[in-house]
């Protein structure tokens, strides 16, 4: 499947939202959507889900405008929205035959689903008897449970502890390889950075720059080399001018040509103790405060 953005554009009012946001994301690559507080995401997702539609442009799929009725989209949103005072497992078969699912298939999806997340013991509290994580892991089970072709998750890791954070990178991975296509909005970039092959940033309503986010690495200056090493201050103080400290405490070369590098790498290699040296690649945080930055 292949998601098209084509030229939206966006207002409420006379506040310009969204001004000719195009991307594009594909089944079984996870794509990233990012950008400030305020910068058109949250209108981007509620336009594809079909809350309300774009002034102009078109939400693609396969080629063809979307047909939600038969796309299915599961959304997990940065605000939850269950009922705390209901059993669980008849909210999620309720949000599940919401989407089309019959009652006996809805069951059957969710206990699946609350077994897979380890939240089986659960099914029959009330969400308000339940830890911040695992309502988190319920309300994800809403966004699955009608087996969707295009899920969205916006800030999904938010209130999870490193176990369960590990338990939805498993299950995240699973539908990528199951061919979903995968929209992940999230401020915590390592996240983005692990999951995602593809990014947009949108500043002010705009696609600031969008593609392949190895690509978009590759296409920075190859002029630095980052160093691991026990001899740092030593190799500072044989290359004056040209190093700084980053904030992993590597230690980052600026290379007086870039066609110099594998010369400087041996000579690093021979002349010191070396743990790693390798290219500089920025992160895809630097990426970020440079495309959605003021």
């Amino acid at each position: 499947m292949r998601l098209e953005f084509r030229d939206i554009h966006k207002s409420f009012g006379e506040k310009k939202v969204l001004a000719g946001v195009s991307f594009i994301a594909e089944s079984g690559r996870a794509f990233g959507l990012l950008g400030r507080n305020g910068a058109g995401k949250t209108t981007s997702i509620r336009i594809l889900m079909g809350v309300f539609p774009a002034e102009s442009g078109e939400v693609l799929l396969d080629g063809k405008p979307i047909d939600r009725n038969k796309a299915g989209i599961g959304y997990l949103p940065e605000e939850r929205g269950l009922y705390p005072k209901k059993k669980i497992i008849d909210q999620l078969t309720y949000f599940a035959e919401l989407k089309g699912v019959r009652s006996a298939e809805a069951v059957k999806a969710c206990d699946r689903w609350l077994e897979r997340l380890g939240m089986a013991e659960y099914r029959d509290k009330r969400l308000d008897t339940l830890s911040k994580g695992n309502q988190q892991k319920i309300q994800l089970v809403t966004a699955l449970a009608h087996d969707p072709d295009i899920i969205i998750l916006d800030e999904p890791f938010s209130g999870l502890d490193p176990v369960n954070a590990m338990l939805l990178k498993d299950v995240v991975k699973e539908e990528i390889q199951r061919g979903k296509i995968v929209l992940f909005s999230s401020h915590q970039m390592s996240y983005i950075e692990e999951f995602c092959d593809s990014i947009a940033i949108i500043n002010k309503g705009e696609v600031a720059i969008t593609g392949d986010l190895h690509e978009i690495k590759r296409d920075y200056p190859r002029d630095r080399l980052a160093i691991r090493s026990a001899q740092v201050e030593r190799i500072a103080a044989d290359f004056p001018g040209q190093t700084v400290t980053a904030e992993n405490g590597e230690l980052i070369l600026r290379l007086n040509d870039p066609g110099e590098k594998m010369a400087v790498m041996q000579k690093l290699s021979a002349e010191y103790d070396i743990d790693e040296v390798r290219v500089f690649e920025p992160s895809l945080n630097d990426i970020f405060v440079q495309y959605a930055g003021d």
